[in-house]
Formats: structure tokens, sequence, C-alpha cells
């Protein structure tokens, strides 16, 4: 994995201020990657605004790094923050969100892929709140938008985080809730990205920054489950790093050539061929008429 270069990389000191339990699953989960030989890795975090991207970081880090705000996205360009411990580097490059006045904001999604040259990506962490909107015609084109930007092999890097972990459904026990929740998006995953069910599995992870999360005897942030959620989520992360699937490398020349765009290029020679079948049926239909006008005009003589 090759090191991403970085705007601002410094000693994680925040790690030392995470509860003791945490530090020591980290430490172990990190252990694996080093036994591995893997020196460092780069996260990319994608989504809307105002889901908490920023916040996750500040999360990851046990710092505040990032700027945090409650009702829209800080962060207007990508901005990679890097910290390092006993020789283990993690990158996490923040992003705008790809949303805007109703639809894909493509202006962002470019920035993002103009500064993404070059640099390795080694997860990506798709961010949506687990009381967000349900699965809509927005969802999709988000998720055909990524797909077109990198190839729809970026959604082998990705883990969903559902932020606003702690919310208390009224009508549905909060296990089924998730269930259905994270079904429905992994299912536009497979659906949007035209991938097959048996082709790709998009793990998930339960996340909450708020201030208000419960927490257990030794202050560890846990979810309604009990369960706590930072390791949890660096556990997935090692997971998908250890796994079969490869990092991707940006590289400029596959900007403006998605796979999206791709099997545009696909469907037209038959959008071009069910075209030429209605002209010929249409000059068909002419004739026929043509002719049966002649016949009608001979017979009134």
């Amino acid at each position: 994995m090759a090191m991403a270069q970085s705007d601002s990389q410094e000693d994680w000191t925040g790690f030392h201020y995470l509860p003791a339990p945490t530090q020591t699953a980290l430490h172990g989960l990190l252990g694996k990657l080093h036994n591995q030989n893997v020196g460092n890795m780069t996260i990319l975090l994608l989504g809307r605004g105002g889901v908490g991207k920023s916040s996750i970081i500040n999360s990851l880090f046990g710092e505040r790094v990032a700027a945090v705000s409650a009702f829209q996205s800080e962060t207007l360009r990508p901005c990679l923050y890097s910290r390092s411990k006993d020789g283990f580097t993690i990158n996490i490059i923040d992003t705008p969100g790809l949303t805007g006045a109703g639809g894909v904001d493509e202006e962002a999604l470019a920035i993002i892929r103009r500064y993404l040259v070059g640099k390795t990506i080694d997860a990506v962490l798709y961010v949506e709140r687990l009381d967000g909107p349900r699965e809509d015609q927005l969802h999709k084109k988000l998720i055909r938008a990524i797909s077109q930007a990198f190839g729809r092999q970026v959604w082998h890097l990705v883990i969903i985080l559902f932020t606003h972990a702690q919310i208390h459904p009224e009508d549905v026990s909060y296990p089924s809730f998730v269930s259905t929740r994270s079904a429905a998006l992994q299912s536009a995953i497979l659906k949007e990205a035209c991938f097959k069910r048996t082709n790709i599995n998009v793990p998930f992870v339960l996340v909450e920054n708020g201030s208000c999360c419960r927490v257990n005897a030794d202050h560890e942030k846990i979810l309604p489950d009990g369960r706590v959620w930072l390791p949890l989520l660096f556990e997935a992360l090692v997971e998908l790093i250890s796994g079969p699937n490869e990092s991707m490398v940006v590289d400029e020349k596959l900007l403006g050539t998605g796979e999206g765009k791709q099997l545009g290029n696909i469907w037209m020679p038959i959008a071009l061929l069910a075209q030429s079948n209605r002209n010929q049926i249409s000059f068909r239909s002419s004739i026929r008429q043509s002719a049966h006008l002649a016949t009608i005009r001979h017979s009134d003589r």
C-alpha cells in the first residue's frame, strides 16, 4: 500500500485519551496489519453533507481535528488528516457533501476526483444517517454517480456507516429497524451499481458521535444494544484491508471514463437498432397506408 501524501501528519496523541479497553482493542487490531507488513491505511469518506463525516474523523482519532456543524457540511474541499503511532499511519480523507438542491453535486464529485489523482485508497466509508431518509431516487442517483466516477469496483472497498445510531424507534424493535434500513441500502447499491447479489457484500457499522451517546463503565461509547462501536469500526476496516480486494489507485487516465458511461456506450447500439426498427415499421406503415388510399381512389372512379 502506497503512502498517501498528507496535508497534516502528526503523532496520534489522541490515542492516549481513548478509554483503556478501546486502546487495547485497537492495539490488537492494528497489530494484525503490522504482522501482514501493512504500515498505513488510507480511508476515503463519501456521503451527503451534514451526515457526520467530520465527526467520524474526530472519533477515530480521539481528538478534534475536523470542524463540525450540526446543520451543514463544513468541508468545502477534500482534506487529508494523518496520525501516526508506533510506525503505523492512518490517513483519512474528508470530502464535501455529494448532494445539493435535490440532486447530485457533480462539481463536488469532480473536485474529489481531481484531488484523489495519484493517491491509493484502501477503504471507503460511505456515510448515511440511520435516522435519515429512506432509499429514494436521490440515493439511487448518488450510487450511480459514485459508480461512474470511480468504477463500480469501488463498492468492493466500501463499508457503510450509519451515524446517529442512538435512535429509538417507537413502532419497531431496534434490531429490526437496523436490519431493514441496512438491507434496503445494500440492495440499492447492488442494483444501481449493476452487481449480482453473489458478487459483493457491503458491510455496515453503526456509529454514534453525539455527546448524548450512552457510555459503559469504562467510558466507552456504546450503541443501544450495548456494543462499543469504535473497535467494531476498526475491526471492519482491518478485515477489509486484510481481505482479497486490492486497493484503488486513482489514475488521471481513468477520469471521465467511469463504468456507468461505458455501460451507456454499450446500450447505445441497442437504442439505435430499436430506433431503426421503429423507423422501418413507420416506413412500411406509410407504404401500406398510401397503397390503401390508392385503392380507394381507384374504386371511386
